[in-house]
């Protein structure tokens, strides 16, 4: 029998390999740029699609989503909480990289991948939002119904695991939407916060 890797290994190498900032590695390979620096200052597959185009998209977004697998398949099928919480800190080493400064994306290809090893239907349900976003011309919007949507989805396919997988991932998903990269322009505000949580945007202050 082969022995277990010890916990806060399995947890050390899930929140490691999910702050390693792929997309913004990328970016300054084929492009010379820093996504910190460009646009909202999201490091993610979209501020990568408009510095290099859809071909190290797709080569390095494979490797975004591939690195919140690393945990949750560490950790095993037998440990169905650990392999939910090693998901979670895959997502949180993305969205606050110490490799970036605390700097970071937002979550949604780290969180695809931990889903698809621990609640496929989870990982599937939120590349639906993103792409119906995508295709509606809102693709905060349709990643954020999607999110909404992630634990009943994920607790009715899979119980009380679904349940613990989905919250593992949507709470720093659902943190970094209204954290955002900084303070509001227009001050922190319910106004603010709603657009943040709806839009993952700021109101322009004129």
């Amino acid at each position: 029998m082969s022995r277990r890797i010890p916990s806060l290994a399995v947890l050390a190498a899930g929140y490691v390999a999910g702050a390693v900032p792929f997309a913004n590695i990328a970016a300054r390979r084929r492009a010379g740029i820093d996504l910190r620096s460009h646009g909202t200052g999201t490091v993610s597959g979209t501020g990568l699609y408009e510095v290099a185009g859809f071909a190290p998209l797709a080569a390095f977004g494979v490797l975004e989503v591939a690195k919140g697998a690393v945990g949750p398949l560490l950790a095993g099928r037998r440990r169905p909480g650990l392999a939910a919480v090693a998901g979670g800190v895959a997502v949180t080493g993305h969205n606050w990289s110490p490799f970036l400064g605390g700097s970071g994306g937002r979550g949604i290809s780290p969180a695809v991948g931990a889903l698809l090893v621990n609640a496929w239907p989870g990982g599937l349900l939120l590349l639906a939002g993103l792409g119906a976003g995508r295709l509606a011309g809102e693709t905060a919007l349709g990643s954020f119904a999607a999110d909404m949507a992630l634990v009943p989805v994920v607790s009715r396919t899979h119980g009380r695991r679904g349940a613990l997988t989905g919250l593992a991932v949507l709470v720093p998903l659902i943190v970094k939407r209204l954290a955002g990269n900084g303070a509001p322009p227009d001050g922190w505000n319910s106004r603010a916060l709603w657009r943040r949580l709806l839009f993952d945007a700021d109101a322009r202050v004129q």
